[in-house]
């Protein structure tokens, strides 16, 4: 099991190269989708699902889905993988968050990784705001 805390999380291998892939299909939009994780093991996200990015401004802001997003929690209640996070991309080339996510933020606790260029950044969206997080990457 791995240790979930409130500065660091483990990315399956699979996982950090699908963000990047994502990023990059998407340039020059923003890209966005879902992290899964286990129930037992909230710590390791093992899992993403690409949603499409409906906002406005897909070029400079994302919005994910509302029916994905209620779909992995309808999936998290029957028992299959919880809700770890969100993804999106910057096609700026900035990992860390702008003000147009800190708008959006809701301080659940969740991880928000954000992809610029060809690297991740992952961040804890908290109630006081979003703190960095560290991440390792872990076999699948």
């Amino acid at each position: 099991m791995t240790r979930l805390d409130a500065t660091g999380i483990a990315l399956a291998g699979d996982v950090f190269e699908r963000l990047l892939a994502e990023a990059q299909r998407a340039a020059p939009l923003e890209c966005c989708g879902l992290l899964l994780a286990q129930a037992a093991d909230p710590g390791r996200v093992t899992a993403l699902v690409p949603t499409a990015n409906v906002s406005a401004t897909p070029h400079e802001s994302f919005e994910i889905d509302p029916a994905a997003l209620l779909g992995a929690h309808r999936a998290a209640r029957s028992g299959g993988p919880v809700l770890a996070g969100f993804y999106h991309s910057h096609p700026n080339g900035r990992r860390d968050p702008s003000p147009c996510d800190a708008t959006m933020a809701s301080g659940d606790g969740r991880v928000w990784a954000i992809i610029a260029g060809g690297r991740v950044g992952c961040w804890r969206d908290t109630a006081h705001g979003f703190e960095p997080l560290f991440y390792t990457i872990v076999d699948n």
